[in-house]
Formats: C-alpha cells, sequence, structure tokens
C-alpha cells in the first residue's frame, strides 16, 4: 500500500518538478553546510592535535630529563663506598644490627636531600634480617613478600610501583621508582633503592595549558593502567576508560583519536617516553565540544537561515506551480481525453505566447501527424533492414553457381586436378553456407563450417598452411546463429595478421556459455593489432560506404552494425588490441529459442 502511494505520489509532473526544485535548491545547501562543519571541526581537531602533540613532546623531552637526572643521583649515592660497606649481606647479633640501622639512616639523612624525590630508601635484599632499621623508615619486615619487592629483587631492570593512599601511610599516591644495585666492584647483588614521586613531582612536568581549556594528562604504563592524573588524581590508579585508544597506543610512538568515555567526546593525543624501555606514554585528553563552542554559534545562525530560505523556496515553487505545472497538468488531462476520442477531437489550445502557449499548440500539430509518423517509421524500419540483407547477402542466382561450380569441379577431376577440384569444392560449400538458402539465421555449427571452407580455399590460394584451432561447447553448435559474423573476422585476421608470417601466426576460435545466458565467441591472433583510425571508422557512420566497398565486401562495420540491428547496442562487438601484440575480438550472441529465431527471420 505504501509503495502504491509513493508511485501516484511520485507520477505527477507537478510534484515531481517541486521535489526536483527541492533537492536542487535544499539539499545541496545542506550538503555544503554539513562540509563545512565537519571540515571546520576537522581543521580544529587537526590544530588541535598538532599543538597537544608538540606540548607533549616538550613534557616528554623534561621528564626524561628529569628521570635522568634522578637516575644519576641514585647512582651516586649507591657508588658510595660507606652504603656499600653497609649493605654487604652479612648477618649479625642485635647490637650489630642496630648499628647497622643507625648508620645507614645517617648516612640516607645527609645524602638524600640533594636527590630530587618525595622520598629515597634503601632496603636489604632480605629486609627480614633488619627488624630494627625496618620499623623506623616505618616499614614492615614483611616487606619481602610484596610483589613489587620480589620483583625487583629478581631482575636488574628499574621497575615501577604506584601506591595508592590506603596502601601506604601517606593521603596522595606515590610513584616509586625501584632498582637494585650490586657491588662497586663485583657482580654480587647488595640491595634495592627506591625513590617516590609525588604529585608534586609530576605537576612540574604534567601540568595542562591554558591554552586548552578542560585538558587533562595523564601518565599510563604498558598495561594502560593510570599511573598519574593531573585533574587531582581522579583516574589515577584505574585502566584507562577506553580499550580502544590503548590497543590504538600500542602500535605507534606517537598519535591522535577521537575517544568517547563517559558519554564525552574527547580528542585523544599520546606519545611514547623513548627510555624506560618505552614503558610510559603521556596521554593528552581535551573535550572536544571545548574546541566546537564557536562552530556550534554558527550552527544555530545557519539554521535560522535555512528556516527563512526554505520559507521564500515554497513561495518560489507556489508561483512556478500555478504558472507552469498546472497549465501542463491541465494538458495532460486533455491529452487522455483526445487518447480516448481517438486523436481527432477536442484538440489543445492556448493563448499564451510564451514557452507553454508553444506548447499546446505543439501538441495540437503533434497530434494530427502521429498517425502518419508512425506508419512512416515503421516501413523505413523494415526498409533499412531489407537493405541492409541486400548489401550484407549479395543477391544472386544460387542454383547458377552452384552448377557452374559443380561442372568445374567434375572437370577438374577428369583432369586429375584433385586440389583445384577440392578448392571449388570448397568454395561451392563457402557460397552455399553464406546464402543459407535466403535465411538469416543458421546454426553455429553451419557457421564454424563456413570459416573452415573459407580458411581451406585461402590456403589453397596462398599455399600456405594457416594454423587456426577451435574450441567449442559441443551443447552450443546446434543453437540459432545470425549468419556471416564469423567468416568476414577471420578473413580479417588472415589478410591483416596471419599473412605477414604464417609460420608463428595462429587464430584462435572459443565458444562458451557465459554466467549472464549469452553465447560468447572470442576470436583470437597474434598479429600485428588493428590500427587505431580502423577503430575509430567502426563508430563514424560517414565511414559505411567505404566499408561496404571494402575488397572482402564484409568487414569489422558490417559484423558490429548487423550485431547493433538485430540484438541492440549491448551486443556490438568488442574490440582488444595492441600493436604488436595481436587482437582479441568479443561476440556477444543471444542463446535464441525457436521462436526468437522465427521472429527474426520474419523481420
Amino acid at each position: 500500500m505504501m509503495k502504491t502511494y509513493t508511485f501516484q505520489l511520485f507520477s505527477s509532473l507537478r510534484n515531481r518538478v517541486i521535489f526536483i526544485f527541492l533537492l536542487i535548491i535544499i539539499v545541496p545547501f545542506l550538503m555544503f553546510a554539513y562540509y563545512a562543519h565537519i571540515k571546520s571541526i576537522e581543521g580544529i581537531s587537526e590544530t588541535n592535535s598538532k599543538m597537544s602533540l608538540n606540548y607533549l613532546l616538550q613534557a616528554r623531552k623534561n621528564f626524561e630529563n628529569y628521570l635522568n637526572k634522578l637516575n644519576d643521583q641514585l647512582n651516586d649515592l649507591i657508588g658510595n663506598k660507606q652504603l656499600q660497606d653497609l649493605m654487604v649481606n652479612t648477618s649479625g647479633p642485635q647490637a650489630e644490627e642496630e648499628r647497622f640501622a643507625v648508620n645507614l639512616l645517617t648516612l640516607l639523612y645527609q645524602r638524600t636531600p640533594s636527590i630530587d624525590a618525595f622520598r629515597v630508601r634503601v632496603y636489604p635484599l632480605n629486609p627480614e634480617q633488619y627488624p630494627s632499621y625496618m620499623m623506623t623508615i616505618g616499614e614492615s619486615a614483611e616487606l619481602a613478600n610484596q610483589e613489587w619487592f620480589r620483583n625487583s629483587k629478581m631482575t636488574v631492570s628499574p621497575t615501577w610501583y604506584l601506591a595508592m593512599p590506603e596502601q601506604s601511610r601517606y593521603d596522595k599516591p606515590l610513584l616509586t621508582f625501584a632498582k637494585r644495585f650490586t657491588g662497586l666492584y663485583d657482580r654480587n647483588p647488595r640491595g634495592i633503592i627506591a625513590a617516590d614521586l609525588s604529585e608534586d613531582h609530576l605537576n612540574r612536568y604534567f601540568s595542562p595549558t591554558d591554552q586548552l581549556k578542560g585538558q587533562k594528562l595523564l601518565l599510563l604504563n604498558q598495561d594502560g593502567d593510570i599511573s598519574y592524573d593531573s585533574s587531582g588524581n581522579e583516574w589515577t590508579g584505574k585502566p584507562f576508560p577506553s580499550s580502544e585508544f590503548v590497543s590504538f597506543i600500542r602500535e605507534g610512538h606517537e598519535g591522535s583519536q577521537s575517544i568517547t568515555v563517559e558519554g564525552y567526546t574527547y580528542l585523544a593525543t599520546y606519545v611514547k617516553l623513548q627510555m624506560e624501555s618505552k614503558l610510559w606514554s603521556i596521554v593528552s585528553l581535551t573535550p572536544l565540544h571545548e574546541l566546537t563552542g564557536t562552530i556550534d554559534e554558527i550552527n544555530r545562525v545557519l539554521v535560522i537561515f535555512l528556516i527563512v530560505y526554505l520559507i521564500c523556496c515554497i513561495g518560489v515553487v507556489i508561483y512556478i506551480t500555478a504558472n507552469f505545472t498546472q497549465p501542463i497538468a491541465h494538458l495532460v488531462r486533455l491529452m487522455r481525453r483526445l487518447e480516448s476520442d481517438n486523436l481527432h477531437k477536442l484538440l489543445p489550445w492556448s493563448s499564451r505566447q510564451d514557452e507553454v502557449g508553444w506548447l499546446y499548440r505543439g501538441v495540437g500539430n503533434l497530434v494530427q501527424r502521429i498517425e502518419g509518423l508512425v506508419e512512416e517509421a515503421s516501413r523505413s524500419e523494415r526498409k533499412k533492414k531489407e537493405l541492409e540483407f541486400q548489401v550484407l547477402s549479395h543477391q544472386i542466382n544460387p542454383h547458377f553457381l552452384y552448377n557452374t561450380l559443380e561442372s568445374i569441379r567434375w572437370k577438374a577431376e577428369n583432369h586429375g586436378r584433385s586440389d583445384i577440384s577440392e578448392m571449388v569444392s570448397a568454395l561451392g560449400n563457402l557460397l552455399r553456407l553464406s546464402l543459407n538458402s535466403g535465411r538469416e539465421i543458421t546454426t553455429l555449427r553451419r557457421e564454424l563450417e563456413q570459416v573452415k571452407a573459407y580458411v581451406l580455399i585461402e590456403q589453397a590460394r596462398m599455399g600456405e598452411q594457416v594454423r587456426i584451432m577451435y574450441a567449442c561447447d559441443d551443447s552450443l553448435l546446434d543453437l540459432p546463429f545470425l549468419r556471416l559474423l564469423l567468416q568476414p573476422l577471420v578473413e580479417n585476421a588472415i589478410q591483416h595478421s596471419v599473412r605477414d608470417n604464417f609460420e608463428k601466426g595462429k587464430i584462435i576460435i572459443s565458444v562458451r556459455k557465459d554466467a549472464g545466458g549469452d553465447m560468447i565467441t572470442e576470436i583470437y591472433d597474434n598479429g600485428n593489432g588493428i590500427p587505431q583510425e580502423t577503430l575509430d571508422r567502426l563508430e563514424r557512420k560517414e565511414e559505411l560506404a567505404e566499408s561496404l566497398t571494402a575488397r572482402t565486401g564484409v568487414g569489422l562495420r558490417n559484423v558490429n552494425d548487423r550485431l547493433k540491428l538485430y540484438f541492440g547496442e549491448a551486443y556490438k562487438l568488442k574490440i582488444e588490441t595492441e600493436p604488436g601484440r595481436g587482437t582479441k575480438i568479443l561476440i556477444r550472441h543471444p542463446i535464441l529459442q525457436d521462436n526468437a529465431a522465427a521472429s527474426i527471420e520474419g523481420e
């Protein structure tokens, strides 16, 4: 029901004119506005991405310099001979353990103020053997069972550990840098040194810029967990809320992408640190609505302008409908009445002097002439096909030629000239197959026999062997086929391609059925190809006389025109050729049923 209503709605010229008018006027305007909006957002996003990326690159450089400096400061402490002597793994009585604690704490009190960190700690590899020291620095002797301590103890590479407020005695997150150190003159492990970085230290390198309102800077580890959040540690210690962006980070070293987090769209930009095995990524999040606020204001103005523009367009549509489409609709109704009265009554008339008036008067004149034109067109079409058939078939008396050729063949055999007899027999067979008793439709088998007879004559005439191969589907041999299609093309291939080199030249004819239900015939040759000017003549009607009077009689253009004449434009020749590479000609022929073949014969 809905489809019927839609069809009726658009069957009216008036409705279509209104629809097309709105389509032409309104749609391009909307598309331009949408395109401008998208490009504005893309431009702003791209500019912001570059700004954020430059800012992050500078932040990365400053932070890496800080980490290198911190590492050097820790290495200076590790290289202290007193610390090395204290950290030799020896166990002793309680007095020795207390002396160790006093000496190590004194050393740390003297040396750690010069280290740029919130807190620096040195742990023995076996903290349970130093309970006094561990209690003094506020750590449990069970520290050895914690995961980060075990990881630091087992590897020579530095490790990072995030301690949230509930995991430590401080009310803020601490990012801990820990690494195992060895003796100065041997590779024996001595202990573990750890430096805590508070948010005050990280704020120096990861503070949002004033140029990007609402910007948030994050420090992500390799697992996608947030180790630092510039906006009051809101997300610190949590996984990054977009797993797709985490996967995006793992694919490169820097980049930007729009993401949606908790219903808000952000422009996310990241860079990876070039040190510490690239474990860290610095991420900038900028709310997209902060970047497009001006665009939204422009959009509101655009909507108001569009409403006014639409009202003006409706007024124009009403004017066009009243002065143009409505008179045309009246003319349509009048023509329907004329149709029911057999074109002899109620001829349309209008006194208007514009195009509509001329249309009314023109329709009246056309009505009076239409029957004569239809009949004349029908006669012209029939005459055209008759003339085409006469030109292509070379109307002569077939019985006279058959009898004459048969007499020549017998005389040749009586004189012992079997080669002449075979040549005359092949010529008679070629003539018989070509004329086909005056019928335009033959079979594929007879068409191929005609080609073989022609090739036999050419071989006898030129004294050279023509290499030609046939690859045909046997199920297609007895199907109806328009005559005089293959022989002219094979003749063209022999005369203009194979003839120049009989030893290497060859022709292949293949016939198959394609998926669309048509019969596909392809004729290949490996000659010099068809010149471009010859191909151009196929599409120029003024060359028709020249083509028909050529020495071969039936050329490429004749075959091409006959295919289009009987089966339509889709069935014209398709030629692929290249100088020195040969030629492939494709003939698409419909598979005709008996009634279709008879219909063509009748025409």
